[in-house]
């Protein structure tokens, strides 16, 4: 049995040839199994599309394999990417080759600990609300979640399509920031896509920080685990001793962002998975009775516990008489995390906090509270409903597992992140 069957980290173990030669030549990509990969089983992590096999390559597929890239398969996430731990997947949780015993992080879990244990070279995961970022973090990798509109979607299964991103994962902030150039771009099949200045982001990692001025949110670090912020201010020490300056900075608004965002994220999900009914995707809920109770049949069986929490909280947020009350306001919440971030973007270059504000959580530890769950999210889940980029870089370990430092940036400004981050490393 190889390490990788121990760790679950791959549902489908089917390597996919490259289509040219690139700079990914000779290099082997994990793909998150909610990335469409023409004739491989892509399943969501979900017994509802258990067997399903997509009929065309996502966008970023085919750019990895134009650019010499070998897939070497799909990786196991949390159902549909609902959840922080790889658990709610239905085959099974994913182990943390960097603390046995504990969970990967999520819902990009299997692809982190691919990257973490040498079962590929990088991976591609999707970050909804920190589902590059947890991971890498928990993993001690590094995760990129790029500028929402840098990197097509086409090809992804939808989660929440305001708010998600696919990104890459790797051991090095380099080789990471290489992956991210060969799939950033427009995509004519991805219309929220536009062409950035630059995709030139490999060569910024020359750990020259000399003149950065690195902003800290207090609200970030307030109530992270001892350990997580020791480890955070170690590497603000070390920013510094390379020539960057650190200056406090407040974003009010976050402390409604974990609200804002289950909000927004579930009421877009329950839009998003009305199309799983059993008859156009997904297991069959059988021809007895009338329509709707084969469709309910087919979401009782096809679905898990988390995604059918998410599905029925985002149907009532959307409801008569519940859509101001809660989605409107979300939305208004969301403008208000936008102006805050703007308003610190004034006075430093990248904002600096902990990725994650807990070490790797044991695993079953996070099953039984979905709230505690939700609430880790509190560090990574602004970022999205800002849009911005960020990146999650190793910044040690405690005796729970290995700590990541989170860097904001501006949007479409991921080089002065990935210089910073290589200052980190």
């Amino acid at each position: 049995m190889s390490a990788d069957d121990d760790l679950n980290a791959f549902l489908t173990r089917e390597e996919i040839p490259p289509t040219g030669e690139g700079p990914l030549s000779g290099k082997s990509v994990a793909v998150k199994d909610n990335i469409s990969t023409e004739g491989v089983p892509t399943t969501c992590g979900s017994a509802m599309l258990d067997g399903y096999v997509p009929p065309y390559d996502a966008t970023v597929v085919t750019r990895l394999k134009e650019a010499g890239a070998t897939v070497a398969g799909k990786t196991n996430m949390d159902e549909f990417g609902m959840g922080t731990t790889t658990e709610t997947s239905a085959f099974g949780p994913t182990e943390n080759p960097a603390a046995p015993g504990r969970v990967p992080g999520g819902s990009s879990g299997g692809s982190a600990a691919a990257v973490a244990a040498g079962e590929a070279d990088l991976a591609l995961g999707s970050d909804t609300g920190g589902s590059v970022r947890c991971p890498a973090a928990f993993c001690g990798v590094v995760g990129i979640k790029p500028t929402y509109g840098l990197v097509s979607r086409y090809g992804l299964v939808a989660y929440a399509n305001s708010l998600e991103q696919i990104g890459p994962i790797g051991p090095t902030v380099e080789a990471t920031a290489e992956l991210l150039e060969v799939i950033a771009g427009p995509d004519p099949h991805d219309a929220t896509t536009r062409e950035p200045e630059t995709t030139a982001y490999a060569d910024a990692a020359d750990g020259d920080v000399e003149g950065l001025t690195v902003g800290v949110p207090t609200e970030l670090v307030e109530g992270a685990d001892e350990g997580v912020v020791e480890r955070f201010e170690a590497a603000l020490d070390d920013l510094r001793a390379q020539g960057a300056e650190t200056v406090e900075v407040s974003l009010p608004s976050v402390e409604t962002a974990v609200q804002a965002y289950y909000v927004i994220a579930m009421s877009e999900a329950s839009s998003n998975l009305a199309r799983f009914d059993g008859v156009r995707y997904g297991v069959s809920g059988g021809y007895e009775g009338n329509w709707n109770e084969s469709f309910a049949a087919a979401r009782e069986a096809g679905f898990g516990e988390e995604v059918k929490r998410r599905v029925l909280l985002g149907t009532y947020a959307l409801s008569a008489g519940y859509h101001d009350k809660y989605y409107k306001k979300a939305q208004d919440a969301r403008a208000w995390v936008r102006r805050d971030f703007a308003e610190a973007f004034e006075e430093a270059d990248v904002l600096a906090s902990p990725t994650m504000p807990v070490p790797p959580f044991e695993m079953g530890e996070s099953l039984d509270d979905p709230l505690q769950m939700y609430l880790a999210d509190a560090n990574t889940v602004p970022v999205n409903l800002a849009n911005l980029p960020a990146i999650s870089v190793p910044a040690g370990e405690t005796e729970e597992g290995p700590v990541g430092l989170q860097l904001v940036g501006e949007a479409f400004d991921e080089r002065t992140l990935v210089r910073a981050a290589s200052a980190v490393e």
